[in-house]
């Protein structure tokens, strides 16, 4: 290590650039997550992505926001169209 960094040229912001995706915190059923993360090992997928296509697919078709409600009636739904 040096004893003395150049940070002169340093920019300001994040390191990484945007991906187009947003980490947030959000709390699911138990039997939710298991179900998304069985469904993934099965399919090969991440289980987040699957929750992020479940979502998605809702969305297409109402066009609506969704609240908290109508997020676990969705996802139950799609669990119980996959098995």
């Amino acid at each position: 290590m040096k004893k003395e960094y150049d940070f002169s040229k340093g920019k300001r912001g994040p390191v990484v650039k945007n991906t187009g995706k947003t980490r947030i915190t959000i709390y699911l059923d138990d039997d939710i997550i298991e179900a998304f993360r069985e469904k993934g090992d099965k399919l090969g997928r991440g289980y987040q992505t699957l929750i992020n296509d479940a979502l998605r697919e809702i969305l297409s078709k109402k066009g609506s926001a969704v609240d908290a409600r109508t997020l676990r009636r969705i996802l139950r739904e799609e669990l119980k169209k996959a098995g």
